[in-house]
């Protein structure tokens, strides 16, 4: 099994970085693989709202960056990790933009993440986590993947590059939320035999104009 992490973060190795890698540690104490890919520094434009990749259905972007590279890798794990730092109480600006288009590639080209495990941290000095924090969540209830708990939002505070380690209890929710992101994917994977999922409903989309 493998679990992929994104690191939204313009700092390689910052706060979100850290938190990553402490989720991480508890997957391969379980003998899962773990790799972090690093998009927070790309060049990476929204949407434009074209509609090609519904059109021509190949799991393809238009737009050539690393959003298509990224899909493949994603399509093969069996778990995803979103980690950002919080920009003005939000999701950073380049990882927002490299969600939105995964994910919508992603869905339209067959839900490509359904049923995978998803699970997201954050990373803050002082305020704007918990938002931050939901606003990675929609992305994988989007997505219809399972995603496991810790023992309290995923946010841990810092501000210079690696202080999140000081924050005992920030460590320990990415542990926790480590050792139970392991047990849940050894669950499903003991259990989609016993219990097959069911098909794909196919999207309705609707909108409030009559």
């Amino acid at each position: 099994m493998k679990v992929i992490a994104i690191n939204g973060s313009p700092n390689a190795g910052g706060n979100t970085y850290n938190s990553l890698k402490l989720v991480g540690d508890e997957l391969q104490k379980e003998g899962i693989e773990f790799e972090i890919i690093h998009i927070g520094n790309k060049l990476i434009r929204g949407c434009l709202a074209c509609g090609s990749c519904s059109n021509t259905m190949n799991e393809r972007c238009i737009i050539a960056d690393e959003v298509n590279d990224v899909l493949q890798k994603l399509k093969e794990a069996d778990g995803i990790l979103l980690g950002s730092p919080v920009h003005y109480a939000g999701v950073a600006g380049t990882m927002k933009s490299f969600l939105d288009r995964l994910f919508y590639v992603a869905g339209v080209n067959g839900n490509l993440f359904r049923h995978k495990v998803g699970a997201t941290v954050v990373a803050v000095r002082r305020s704007g986590g918990v938002s931050t924090f939901d606003s990675l969540n929609h992305y994988i209830n989007y997505a219809e993947m399972i995603m496991p708990g810790s023992n309290y939002w995923n946010v841990a505070h810092g501000r210079a590059p690696g202080e999140m380690l000081q924050d005992e209890e920030g460590t320990q929710i990415m542990r926790v939320l480590g050792k139970n992101m392991a047990w849940l994917l050894k669950a499903l994977a003991a259990g989609k035999e016993k219990v097959p999922a069911g098909p794909i409903e196919p999207k309705v989309f609707t909108n409030f104009i009559r």
